[in-house]
């Protein structure tokens, strides 16, 4: 037996997808950061390999592979993150949600994505506050400007606002935001 709640849950997530220009943008930008997550993720393993070979074979390990290695996982996670937020990747409670009337859950879905919103605003902004504040000092053994730790930060919060903004927009519609995988 079909629970009746469940049904009418399933039915709506297959509306029609979300066609508008911010959507076909979103979709873009977002498998873009997918491919450079994971080309990013590959420079990691390649790094710590390196670094493991320098040290157990060559017996001199490279002094910047750390650094560089703890950089790269700050892009691969914070882009990834967001393009969790696009494609529904991240943690939810869908089994409560599904539970609720229809008028009610699409209440709460809406408050969830401007909450969502709002963080990836002050992610943003905190990112540009503290990569401000280090703007003249270096990485060590890497030579590069701290501030680039902070870019991640700050363009993560820039795409969480966008994803969600193209989710209201897509509720409001009546529409469904489509997969970048898909």
């Amino acid at each position: 037996m079909t629970d009746p709640h469940v049904a009418s849950h399933e039915q709506e997530e297959t509306g029609r997808p979300s066609t508008g220009l911010l959507s076909r943008i979103n979709a873009v930008v977002a498998r873009l950061g997918m491919y450079l997550s994971v080309t990013g993720l590959l420079v990691i393993v390649t790094i710590v390999f390196y670094q493991v070979f320098g040290r157990y074979v060559l017996n001199s390990s490279p002094t910047w592979t750390e650094n560089l290695a703890l950089v790269l996982i700050l892009y691969v996670t914070l882009i990834g993150a967001a393009v969790g937020v696009r494609d529904a990747g991240h943690i939810g409670m869908d089994s409560l949600l599904v539970m609720l009337p229809d008028h009610l859950r699409e209440k709460i879905e809406l408050v969830i994505h401007v909450l969502v919103a709002v963080f990836g605003i002050a992610m943003a902004y905190n990112g540009w506050i503290l990569g401000a504040s280090v703007g003249t000092v270096k990485i060590p053994n890497l030579g590069l400007p701290e501030v680039i730790r902070y870019v991640p930060l700050i363009a993560s919060g820039v795409l969480i606002v966008s994803f969600s903004i193209e989710h209201i927009i897509a509720l409001l519609r009546g529409e469904e935001v489509v997969p970048s995988w898909n």
